[in-house]
């Protein structure tokens, strides 16, 4: 089982679609060559290392021959996504791929029609982009370059969306401090 990994309060999230053979093996997210990649243009582009960003999966374990993952384990592991996303509370959610674009957004697009556009997504926003393993197997230099671009995309979405902790009215910083309550 590969959960997830990172720092658990980070304003930005990122989703790939389930693990590969080195993540199996390590028990962490995006450790092979596509994670390399990844972790080099999220550097580069948005100026964060791995731990200061969270980074998991759709899928918890990796699917049989390395297949896509079937509707039915997509649909078995969402709840813990779901659980992750509300753990983080991430401002910023960039998601890896066709798998977790298509749950997150809840559409049938494909990466290369959503990727380009920031969509609003929970409390913040959802920024698709490629998977990194698209990079190193058939695309080349024009997906690292739309990656990069997304990544830009997502900085900027990080510098531009409140980070600041609002009190709703009637909270507990309403509380006199010299009140005392039971």
């Amino acid at each position: 089982m590969v959960f997830g990994v990172g720092d658990q309060h980070a304003g930005l999230f990122l989703v790939g679609e389930g693990p590969g053979y080195d993540e199996d093996r390590v028990g962490e997210p995006f450790v092979g060559r596509s994670g390399q990649l990844l972790d080099r243009l999220v550097c580069e582009e948005v100026g964060l290392d791995r731990s200061q960003y969270y980074i998991a999966n759709v899928v918890k374990c990796r699917p049989p021959g390395n297949r896509d993952p079937k509707p039915a384990e997509i649909d078995a592991c969402r709840p813990y996504l779901e659980a992750q996303l509300d753990a983080v509370s991430p401002k910023v959610v960039v998601t890896l791929g066709n798998f977790a674009a298509r749950l997150l957004l809840g559409t049938t697009e494909g990466i290369s029609r959503l990727r380009g556009r920031v969509y609003p997504y929970r409390r913040g926003v959802l920024v698709p982009t490629y998977h990194p393993a698209a990079a190193l197997h058939s695309g080349g230099a024009t997906v690292i370059a739309a990656m990069r671009a997304d990544l830009v995309r997502a900085k900027e979405a990080l510098a531009s969306v409140s980070l600041s902790c609002e009190m709703p009215t009637g909270s507990a910083g309403d509380v006199d401090p010299g009140e005392r309550t039971p």
